[in-house]
């Protein structure tokens, strides 16, 4: 272990030295680039030190037992031994969790879409529904909520809406969302008070860079046309909308939520590049056969990850057998434990395959 961070220590001692030469200084882009990095190793870099430092504190304490006779001296010095050594194996464990691979994705923002499934007019609430608590929780964390294309339901919710989360390390929090979220519930519409299944799918794409994606003009096709649904005044007035085709892939994207086609187009862009970005990483992990074996799920929309049961007040995620009573604080944007959970349970499978 301290090996590795040996090396990682060299490799952020160089990211210093290069960010103070002037050709790196004046060159934004690799600035940016080794700022990013540097960045990314600072928190084991701390760590690390502080590791380093507890060592040569029980060093001292051990030869201050050695050379004294004082009977002060030596209980002073027996209980730095045992806090420092317990505190060494803390920041072990700790150093170890971060030695593991990491997903380059986590620090990115992140394209959430989610669309009514089975279920009709209740399965379009419910996806509603979803969106509320997501962005009740990005609150939370202070993230910037950005609504890229939406089509309401006639009786709530929508059918379909997408949305841009930017922040902290957004991905690394919700990157377990995808998949399919199932309720159970008495719909509005029941006059028998009858409990129905409906779901809504969830897919949470990282946001793709310019480096990550490129897209030929000649790949894509666009279509612009009138704007339709709630978005204020003079919105249904002109063809502000637009629709982007990827020929090769035949995937297409709508986004029509800002009054200017320009904006409309850029949006589209983005959210195309990371569909695109999205279906290369899943290409990827389907052809390591190790991903496979620790991934909490398969982040495929159509797997049942969650049930929201609201008779029993209770939320439960399948992928790791964990539930909690209170869906009514869930849905109020309290995810935190179950992301937590989530969290620990995937550090404990990569920590097995790690010492296997």
């Amino acid at each position: 272990m301290e090996e590795r961070l040996e090396i990682i220590l060299e490799r952020y001692n160089y990211l210093n030295e290069e960010l103070l030469k002037e050709e790196v200084y004046t060159d934004f882009n690799k600035m940016k680039t080794l700022s990013k990095e540097r960045t990314s190793l600072e928190e084991i870099i701390n760590k690390y030190k502080e590791y380093k430092q507890a060592k040569e504190d029980l060093e001292t304490a051990k030869e201050m037992l050695k050379e004294s006779t004082d009977e002060e001296t030596i209980n002073f010095a027996n209980e730095e031994i045992k806090d420092l050594t317990e505190k060494i194996e803390k920041l072990t464990e700790q150093l170890t969790i971060m030695l593991l691979p990491k997903d380059p994705n986590d620090g990115k923002n992140v394209i959430v879409e989610i669309r009514g499934a089975a279920g009709g007019d209740e399965a379009n609430i419910f996806a509603g529904d979803l969106y509320r608590m997501y962005t009740k929780y990005a609150e939370k964390e202070n993230w910037n909520i950005e609504v890229i294309n939406e089509s309401h339901s006639d009786n709530g919710g929508f059918t379909i809406v997408e949305f841009m989360l930017k922040g902290d390390n957004v991905y690394s929090r919700l990157k377990y969302e995808s998949g399919s979220h199932r309720v159970q519930r008495v719909p509005v519409t029941e006059s028998q008070g009858r409990i129905h299944t409906s779901t809504a799918t969830v897919l949470v794409m990282p946001e793709a860079e310019e480096v990550d994606i490129e897209i030929k003009e000649s790949d894509i096709k666009i279509d612009v046309f009138r704007s339709s649904g709630a978005g204020g005044q003079s919105v249904n007035t002109t063809d502000s909308a637009v629709r982007i085709t990827h020929l090769p892939t035949n995937t297409v994207v709508t986004c029509q939520n800002e009054r200017s086609q320009i904006k409309n187009r850029e949006k589209a862009l983005q959210i195309l590049k990371t569909r695109l970005y999205e279906q290369k990483l899943r290409e990827q992990e389907e052809k390591e056969e190790n991903n496979r074996k620790i991934k909490i799920g398969t982040g495929d929309r159509s797997e049942k990850i969650r049930t929201y049961n609201y008779p029993q007040n209770r939320v439960t995620d399948h992928r790791i057998n964990f539930s909690v009573m209170n869906l009514d604080k869930v849905m109020e944007g309290n995810l935190d434990e179950i992301i937590e959970a989530l969290i620990t349970e995937d550090t404990r499978r990569k920590m097995e395959v790690e010492n296997a």
